[in-house]
């Protein structure tokens, strides 16, 4: 990202930024001018879906895989309805609460970021639930991701924009929901979007994300991808 391209991107106002994401951002210390690699976690840092079918499982739920979406695809084993939205949230914040810790790292995911670090700066940009934070952060360090983790809220445009302001050179934006591709496209066109779902049968249900710059099927082509587009900036 050049400068001039920074400058053209759109400021969020600050109440785009939820407080406690912005107090998070407020302690994040980045290098001027070095590129930067934002990565999401679930689904690309680790298999949320594995450990949400074994979460279902011990609850007597299952997960239909109708299509890409969370609602109406989490059903009672007794009768085949879907969990009902009203218990939905609840649902998944206790998953959060019980199993982020124990999530399993994706494959090739610490190598490639260890490798990427040694040029660049890597943040985690999570939509962890707040009181799942220091289980994420503790599981990152455990299989060797130990980077700057950022818990989001929301469309992750804004995030991406204030970390921006900080570097004001290139960056990479790595996610595996189409919507947060779409924020980042919208508020910081410049950064380079990778669209990412490391569980492959959820990958099957959802074609490259329509404000993604690349699809990857794997942490190997990401680093080959991402290496290459560096070393052009």
């Amino acid at each position: 990202m050049t400068f001039q391209q920074l400058m053209s991107t759109k400021i969020p106002d600050p109440t785009e930024l939820p407080a406690p994401v912005a107090e998070q951002l407020a302690t994040l210390t980045l290098t001027h001018g070095k590129p930067l690699v934002i990565v999401d976690a679930d689904e690309v840092l680790f298999y949320f879906m594995r450990g949400l079918e074994r979460f279902l499982e011990s609850r007597d739920l299952y997960f239909d895989w109708a299509s890409y979406a969370l609602h109406g695809n989490i059903r009672q084993r007794r009768d085949d309805a879907p969990v009902a939205a009203e218990i939905l949230h609840p649902l998944l914040q206790r998953f959060f609460a019980e199993a982020t810790e124990e999530l399993e790292p994706v494959d090739g995911a610490a190598q490639a970021l260890a490798e990427l670090s040694r040029s660049s700066q890597v943040v985690v940009l999570s939509n962890v639930p707040m009181p799942a934070r220091n289980a994420r952060i503790r599981a990152l360090a455990r299989h060797g991701m130990a980077f700057p983790l950022i818990a989001n809220t929301g469309p992750k445009g804004p995030a991406v924009v204030a970390m921006l302001k900080q570097t004001k050179g290139s960056a990479v934006f790595i996610d595996d929901i189409p919507h947060n591709h779409k924020s980042v496209a919208e508020m910081a066109p410049a950064v380079h979007r990778l669209h990412y779902i490391a569980d492959t049968r959820l990958a099957a249900l959802l074609g490259p994300a329509p404000d993604c710059h690349h699809r990857a099927d794997t942490w190997p082509d990401m680093l080959t991808h991402i290496q290459t587009l560096l070393a052009q900036t």
